[in-house]
């Protein structure tokens, strides 16, 4: 029964999710700001979270939470959930994992192919009166080049796959945490490699693991220094997985094609940040999974997670399935 519960929103949600909470018969509270003492305040009588990335749930504001059951994202991840405090609370955590993989694929390949293709520089050209650039011949091919992707994934799965197709791509994969189930049935379009390799090797390096202790700054120094003249880096993932100070050393000194970047380190950055002045990174404002379609595909299914907790079912990407062994979830039953 859903009519009498509390949906706490500390960002507004796309209308077509709450939509959806009303035909449930769910009141929805959006909190007059992110303030954590405001949303502290609200979530004291919440039964559920609907959560964007414009706050951090910490261990602090779950102390509030007197009766909150879920905390549903609308993205893929959960660097600002405590979910091991939400946990100790019985609260389910779900994200939206695999919801944002296509317009995450569309962006690299847009980050990939302005870059080879120089569109930046062009563009800039044509409207300076610089016509000729045309003869410099900047624009490069990705038929047949070498893409390494950091990471195998939904989304390094799905670009390696794409570019094998339509670019016949060779296709270079570290991955140490890839089962070798998934792995296996790969080999006869991937090849598995250190990461070594894959920086020396590759034409385009594309990031795609989540940030942990382990991938910060996978692509560092040592890692920079081994790529090609040519190459591109692309990064979709977190800022960190990337020592921002030591790409922004190959990049002045065009030691590297280029880079693309959706994410950074700190976000926004800060005025004098060193990508902001050079001419070969594209930078984006982590937007590649903001597309209209994807949004409202996000914040509909956060809802929707919400309503299947409510109405005794187990929600799809729970991130703590060890809370469902709790007495209080023994009611709760698979779609």
């Amino acid at each position: 029964m859903t009519s009498s519960k509390r949906v706490l929103l500390p960002q507004p949600i796309e209308s077509e999710a709450l939509s959806i909470l009303e035909k449930a018969g769910c009141e929805f509270v959006l909190s007059p700001d992110r303030d954590p003492e405001t949303v502290g305040r609200l979530i004291k009588k919440a039964d559920g979270l609907i959560l964007r990335t414009g706050i951090s749930i910490t261990r602090e504001l779950l102390a509030h939470a007197d009766q909150l059951e879920i905390i549903s994202r609308t993205g893929g991840g959960f660097d600002n959930v405590d979910v091991t405090a939400a946990t100790e609370k019985g609260i389910v955590v779900t994200s939206n994992i695999g919801v944002n993989t296509n317009s995450v694929i569309e962006h690299c390949l847009s980050l990939m192919l302005a870059l080879a293709k120089s569109l930046p520089a062009l563009d800039r050209a044509v409207r300076n009166d610089q016509y000729t650039i045309r003869y410099q011949n900047r624009p490069r091919d990705l038929q047949g080049k070498t893409l390494g992707l950091v990471g195998f994934g939904r989304i390094g799965s799905g670009l390696g796959r794409i570019c094998r197709q339509i670019f016949d791509m060779e296709i270079l994969v570290h991955d140490p945490y890839l089962p070798e189930r998934i792995e296996s049935t790969c080999r006869e379009w991937v090849k598995f490699v250190d990461i070594d390799t894959l920086f020396s090797k590759a034409d385009v390096v594309s990031m795609h693991v989540p940030l942990t202790e382990k991938t910060r700054h996978a692509a560092g120094r040592k890692e920079l220094a081994l790529m090609k003249p040519n190459a591109l880096l692309i990064n979709t993932s977190r800022g960190a997985v990337v020592d921002e100070s030591a790409l922004a050393d190959v990049l002045k000194q065009k030691r590297i094609g280029g880079a693309g970047l959706d994410v950074l380190e700190q976000e926004p950055p800060s005025a004098d940040h060193p990508m902001l002045g050079l001419d070969n990174v594209i930078l984006t404002p982590h937007t590649a999974a903001l597309t209209h379609d994807c949004v409202i595909r996000m914040a509909t299914t956060a809802a929707e997670c919400v309503l299947d907790v409510f109405n005794g079912k187990i929600p799809p990407n729970v991130a703590n399935p060890e809370v469902l062994k709790l007495g209080r979830w023994s009611h709760l039953v698979k779609h």
